[in-house]
C-alpha cells in the first residue's frame, strides 16, 4: 500500500513524506481532544448498522437451528463477512486515494481524522476511571457503570471483581481499538485500519459458539459466526503481542522490578479462551501485581493482589504511555516504508 504511495507522491514536495508519518500521532491526539464523532457519522456505527443488517439473515434462530454442523450457515457467514469487509476498506482505499491527490497539509489532516474514527481510547480511559468513580458511590453503581464496557453479567461481581473486569477490558481494548487499528495503518494505509476494524466489530457481534440475541431473536452464531471470529483471530494475533511488549516498555522501571514475570507472560496469556486477548491482559496483570480473572473462566496472575482503586489509574496510565509509544513507533515505521 505504501510503497504505491511512495510512487504517487515521489514527484511532489520532500515534505510529503514527513508530514504522512505524523498520521498515527496526530489521530491519537484528535482522539484526546476532539473524542467520539456523532454516531451517525462514525464509522464503526455505520459496520454495526451493516453487522446487524447481514446477521439477521446468515444466523438461523437458535429455536430451530440443528445441533450439529451447520455448512450452510458458515458458508453464508463467510459471504457476508467477505460482502462487508470489501465494501467498507473498498470505500476506504477510494477515499484515501482520492485524499492523496489534495494539497499535502490538508491530506494529512483529513486521513488522520478518518484514521481517529477508526480509534477509541480517549472514551475507553474514560470509561474505565469512570467505573472507580462509581464504586465511590455504592457497588451497585459500579456494576451498573461496568455493565457499559463489558458483556459479561455484572450483576453478582465484588467490588474486587468490578475492579479486575475494568482493568482487563482497558487491556483488551488497548489492543483492539488502537494499536491494531494502528499497526494495520501503518502496513496497508486506512484500508487496513478500516478492515481491522469491521473484523473486531463482526466478531463482537458474530462470534459467539451459543445462542446469542441480534435483531430481537436468539440466535445460533456457532457456525454462523465461526469465520468472523476466526479472522479476528487472524487479524488480531501480531497486535496483541505487540500491544504485551509496548506495555512492557511503557513500564519502565517498574518492569525491570518485575523482569522475574516477564518469563510468565507466554504462559498466563494461553489461560483465556482468546488466542489474543490474554496477551496485554496478562501483562497488565504482571506489572501491575494484580489478580484478574474472569469467574468459572481463567485466571490470570493468580498469585496477585486483588485491586486496588488506584489500581485502574496506574493501568489507565500504563496504556497511555503504551499508546504513545504506539503512535512514535508507528511514525517511523510509517516513514521507513513511504521512503523505502
Amino acid at each position: 500500500m505504501w510503497l504505491r504511495v511512495s510512487a504517487a507522491v515521489s514527484e511532489l514536495a520532500a515534505f510529503w513524506p514527513l508530514l504522512l508519518a505524523c498520521i498515527p500521532a496526530l489521530a491519537i491526539c484528535l482522539d484526546r481532544v476532539a473524542g467520539e464523532p456523532p454516531m451517525r457519522w462514525h464509522p464503526v456505527a455505520w459496520m454495526g448498522h451493516a453487522l446487524l443488517w447481514l446477521g439477521v439473515r446468515i444466523a438461523p434462530p437458535a429455536a430451530s437451528a440443528s445441533s450439529g454442523a451447520d455448512w450452510p450457515a458458515f458458508w453464508r457467514g463467510a459471504a457476508a463477512w467477505l460482502a462487508g469487509a470489501g465494501l467498507f476498506a473498498g470505500a476506504a482505499w477510494g477515499l484515501q486515494a482520492w485524499l492523496l491527490t489534495q494539497p499535502a497539509w490538508l491530506a494529512t489532516l483529513a486521513l488522520a481524522l478518518c484514521l481517529k474514527t477508526l480509534l477509541a481510547w480517549a472514551m475507553l480511559h474514560d470509561e474505565v476511571l469512570a467505573v472507580e468513580a462509581a464504586l465511590q458511590g455504592g457497588l451497585p453503581a459500579g456494576r451498573a457503570r461496568l455493565a457499559r464496557l463489558v458483556s459479561r453479567d455484572t450483576a453478582q461481581l465484588t467490588s474486587s471483581e468490578v475492579r479486575e473486569s475494568a482493568i482487563e477490558s482497558l487491556a483488551e481494548n488497548l489492543n483492539d481499538s488502537v494499536i491494531a487499528p494502528l499497526l494495520w495503518f501503518v502496513l496497508l494505509g486506512l484500508p487496513g485500519a478500516a478492515l481491522y476494524r469491521f473484523a473486531n466489530t463482526a466478531d463482537a457481534m458474530w462470534g459467539y459458539r451459543a445462542a446469542r440475541e441480534l435483531g430481537g431473536v436468539a440466535r445460533q452464531w456457532e457456525w454462523a459466526g465461526k469465520w468472523a471470529a476466526r479472522a479476528d483471530d487472524a487479524l488480531s494475533w501480531l497486535p496483541a503481542r505487540l500491544t504485551a511488549a509496548l506495555l512492557w516498555l511503557a513500564a519502565g522501571r517498574l518492569a525491570l522490578r518485575r523482569g522475574r514475570a516477564l518469563a510468565a507472560l507466554p504462559e498466563q496469556a494461553r489461560q483465556t479462551p482468546s488466542p489474543n486477548s490474554g496477551w496485554p491482559m496478562a501483562a497488565v496483570a504482571l506489572l501491575l501485581g494484580v489478580r484478574l480473572g474472569k469467574p468459572g473462566s481463567y485466571t490470570l496472575n493468580p498469585a496477585g493482589r486483588a485491586p486496588e482503586p488506584a489500581d485502574l489509574l496506574r493501568a489507565c496510565a500504563l496504556g497511555s504511555r503504551a499508546i504513545l509509544g504506539a503512535a512514535l513507533l508507528g511514525s517511523f515505521a510509517l516513514m521507513a516504508l513511504i521512503l523505502a
